[in-house]
């Protein structure tokens, strides 16, 4: 199973936990509004880490951190919406080697 497999399993055994201890639950428990607003946040801090890179072996560690923090957030908010990553994986696996022009331009259809 895939990390983001085993991610998805937490995060949905984490809607039934109490939000006072979990950061996750927490979210959940303040609804899609937060969850959206983590999400821009760690968006930000993804756009700051990259404009920041300086060849150094720490820059580049904390984009990978910040990008991890996005990626998860966005995943919250799918659990949020009982959605799950392998429709996202499914949707990129479609996508695969179709030029992002074409696959652009197939949206408006």
């Amino acid at each position: 199973m895939s990390i983001l497999n085993e991610l998805t399993e937490v995060l949905e055994a984490r809607k039934a936990d109490d939000p006072e201890t979990s950061y996750v639950a927490s979210l959940y428990a303040q609804g899609a509004n937060k969850i959206l607003e983590k999400i821009g946040e760690e968006a930000t801090e993804v756009i700051l880490a990259a404009k920041d890179l300086d060849g150094s072996a720490a820059a580049r560690h904390d984009l990978v951190k910040e990008v991890a923090d996005l990626w998860f957030h966005c995943m919250v908010m799918m659990t949020h919406e009982n959605m799950h990553i392998d429709e996202v994986l499914a949707e990129l696996q479609q996508r695969f080697g179709v030029s992002g022009h074409t696959e652009k331009a197939s949206r408006g259809q």
